[in-house]
C-alpha cells in the first residue's frame, strides 16, 4: 500500500513538473468600460488602449508584460487642445482608437465623431505626454496606420467599405487616392480594420455585424497591400454569436487587433461583455484574450473560433501589477483612471485636508450632455460596496452632491444630500432618471453636518444607504440593474461610478467635500 501511494506521489509531482510554468488567466484581462481595444509590442513590454467616447480624459493607455496583467500608466488625450467634446454624449466622442509603434515613435490614431473627424497623436513616452493632434483626410471611422519600407498607409471605413490610402506621417496630408480593398464577408458595420504582413501574405483583419450579439471578426488576405483580397472560408475567425458560443459568458466577441509575443506565441485583443442580469449588460464592452494559431496561413483563434471565460493554456511568464487602493482618492486627481464627462473645469476639482477631494458644483446636471462637476471610475465588478463621507458648505436652497450611478445621461441612479430652505436643515434623497422619468425613492431629512453614503452593487440590483445620526446603516432604495443596462439605456458605454455636485441656481460660493471614495 505504501509503494502504491509512492508510486501515486510520484506521478503527481511529475504531471505536476510537465505542466507549463505560466498558465491560465481569466477573460476580460481588463474588465469593464474598456471598448476597442489595440496593442502594440516593443521588446517585452506591451501597450493597449481603448475607446472612451464623451469622456475625458480620452483613450487610457495600459502596460502589461504577459498580456494578461495591465496597468493604466495614461491617458493620450489630456488636453482641450487635444480633445474637444462640447456636448458629446454616448454616442459621440473617442470611437476606437489604434496604438502603433514604428522608429522609435508610438502613434494612436482614432476618431471624434463630435469633432473634426480622423487624426493620431504621437509621443516617446507612452505614460506622458502626447502631441496635439494631427488631422487625416480620408473619413470613416475606426483608422489604423501601416508602416512598411519608408511608406505609412493609413486605413479606415469611408462608404460602407474598407480602404486604403497613403499618407504623409508628419503633416497627415494624404497623397494617393483612397482604394476600396473589401467589404467584408456580407456582415453590416464592416469595421475596425487592420493590416498585418506574415509570411509574404497582407492581411486585413476587420469586425462586422455591429457592436452587439452579432459581432464578429472576419478576416481576408493579399500578395498585394493593394489587393485583391480573398476571403478565409472560415469566417468569422472570431464569434460567440453561433451554436458553439451561444451559451458562453462572453457575448458581444469581435473588434480585435493581432498581436505576436517575444516568445512567437500569437494572441488577439478583442471586445466583449458578459450578460449579467438575464440579456442584459451593464459593465460595458471589455477587453479579452485569445490564443492564435496558423494553419494553412490563416489564423485560427482559440481552436474553435469562440471566447470563453476561464483559459486553461500556457501564456507568457505572468507579472502582477499593483492593486489599487481601496481608497481612490488616495492617488489625487491626476491619477489616470478618473474620467470626467465631456471636458472639465478644472478649478471645480481641488484637494484639500490630504486625501479629502472638493467639488464646486455648476448649475450643469448629470441631466445634461455638457460637463457637470463629476469624477468617476469604471465599474469594473459585478459585485461591489462603494461608500463615501460628503459635507455641504455654504450651499443655496437646492444644492447637492453624492453618489451616481451612471449609463447616460437619461440613465443614472443617484444618492445624494441636498440643502433645504434652513440652512439648518439638509435631505438625503435617492432618485433614479429613467429616460425622462424621475422617481424619488427616498427624502429624508437629516441633521445638518456629514452624512455617509452608500451603494451596493450585483448582478441585478443597485441598493442605496445613507447612515442615521445613531450610525446604522438605513437601506434607501433598490434598483433593477436592468433599467441602466446598455439594452435599456441604448448608448457604447458601460457603468461609471461617480462623486458629483450641482447647484441649480449657480449659488457661486459653495463647494462639496468628499472625504473618502472607497471601492471594494
Amino acid at each position: 500500500m505504501k509503494r502504491l501511494i509512492t508510486i501515486i506521489l510520484a506521478m503527481t509531482s511529475i504531471a505536476a513538473a510537465a505542466q507549463p510554468q505560466h498558465f491560465g488567466y481569466t477573460n476580460p484581462v481588463i474588465p469593464g468600460f474598456n471598448p476597442d481595444p489595440s496593442v502594440c509590442r516593443v521588446g517585452e513590454d506591451y501597450y493597449l488602449v481603448t475607446s472612451t467616447f464623451q469622456y475625458f480624459p480620452g483613450v487610457p493607455v495600459y502596460h502589461s508584460k504577459d498580456l494578461i496583467h495591465w496597468e493604466q500608466i495614461g491617458n493620450c488625450l489630456t488636453r482641450e487642445s487635444q480633445l474637444n467634446l462640447k456636448n458629446a454624449n454616448s454616442g459621440g466622442g473617442i470611437y476606437a482608437p489604434t496604438i502603433r509603434y514604428n522608429d522609435g515613435t508610438f502613434y494612436m490614431v482614432t476618431t471624434n465623431v463630435s469633432g473634426d473627424g480622423n487624426f493620431f497623436v504621437t509621443t516617446k513616452d507612452p505614460s506622458g505626454e502626447w502631441s496635439d493632434p494631427v488631422w487625416l483626410e480620408q473619413g470613416g471611422i475606426d483608422p489604423t496606420l501601416y508602416f512598411e519600407g519608408g511608406t505609412t498607409y493609413m486605413v479606415s471605413n469611408p462608404r460602407n467599405g474598407i480602404y486604403l490610402c497613403e499618407i504623409d506621417v508628419n503633416t497627415g496630408k494624404q497623397l494617393t487616392e483612397s482604394k476600396l480593398l473589401w467589404q467584408g464577408d456580407g456582415g453590416r458595420y464592416p469595421e475596425a480594420p487592420h493590416i498585418y504582413k506574415k509570411d509574404g501574405w497582407y492581411y486585413l483583419m476587420i469586425a462586422e455585424g455591429g457592436t452587439e450579439y452579432g459581432h464578429s471578426i472576419t478576416i481576408a488576405r493579399s500578395r498585394d497591400i493593394y489587393g485583391p483580397y480573398e476571403s478565409n472560408p472560415d469566417n468569422p475567425i472570431l464569434t460567440n454569436f453561433s451554436r458553439l458560443g451561444q451559451n458562453k459568458e462572453i457575448q458581444g466577441t469581435g473588434h480585435g487587433d493581432l498581436i505576436e509575443d517575444h516568445e512567437g506565441m500569437w494572441w488577439i485583443v478583442f471586445l466583449g461583455f458578459r450578460p449579467q442580469n438575464g440579456s442584459h449588460h451593464l459593465l460595458g464592452r471589455e477587453t479579452c484574450l485569445e490564443s492564435v494559431e496558423w494553419h494553412e496561413d490563416w489564423p485560427i483563434v482559440n481552436g474553435t473560433g469562440t471566447a470563453d471565460l476561464q483559459k486553461q493554456i500556457a501564456t507568457l511568464p505572468q507579472v502582477e501589477v499593483p492593486q489599487l487602493p481601496m481608497n481612490r482618492l488616495a492617488y489625487g486627481t491626476k491619477k489616470p483612471f478618473f474620467i470626467h464627462l465631456n471636458t472639465p473645469t478644472e478649478e471645480n476639482y481641488q484637494f484639500v485636508r490630504d486625501t479629502v477631494l472638493r467639488l464646486k458644483p455648476t448649475r450643469v446636471s448629470l441631466d445634461e450632455a455638457g460637463s457637470p462637476t463629476f469624477m468617476a471610475i469604471r465599474q469594473d465588478k459585478f459585485d461591489f460596496r462603494l461608500d463615501t463621507e460628503v459635507s455641504l458648505s455654504s450651499a443655496t436652497l437646492g444644492d447637492y452632491a453624492g453618489l451616481t450611478v451612471y449609463m447616460e445621461n437619461n440613465a443614472h441612479a443617484d444618492i445624494f444630500l441636498r440643502q433645504e430652505k434652513s440652512s439648518k436643515k439638509q435631505c438625503v434623497v435617492v432618485e433614479y432618471t429613467l429616460y425622462g422619468l424621475k422617481y424619488k425613492a427616498c427624502e429624508t431629512l437629516v441633521k445638518k453636518g456629514p452624512v455617509q453614503l452608500r451603494v451596493d452593487g450585483n448582478k441585478t440590483a443597485y441598493t442605496f444607504f445613507y447612515r442615521d445620526e445613531k450610525g446604522k446603516w438605513v437601506e434607501a432604495g433598490t434598483l433593477d440593474t436592468r433599467l441602466l443596462s446598455t439594452e435599456t439605456a441604448g448608448g457604447f458605454t458601460g457603468i461609471t461610478l461617480g462623486m458629483y455636485a450641482v447647484s441649480p441656481k449657480g449659488g457661486g460660493f459653495s463647494y462639496a467635500d468628499f472625504k473618502y471614495f472607497r471601492y471594494r
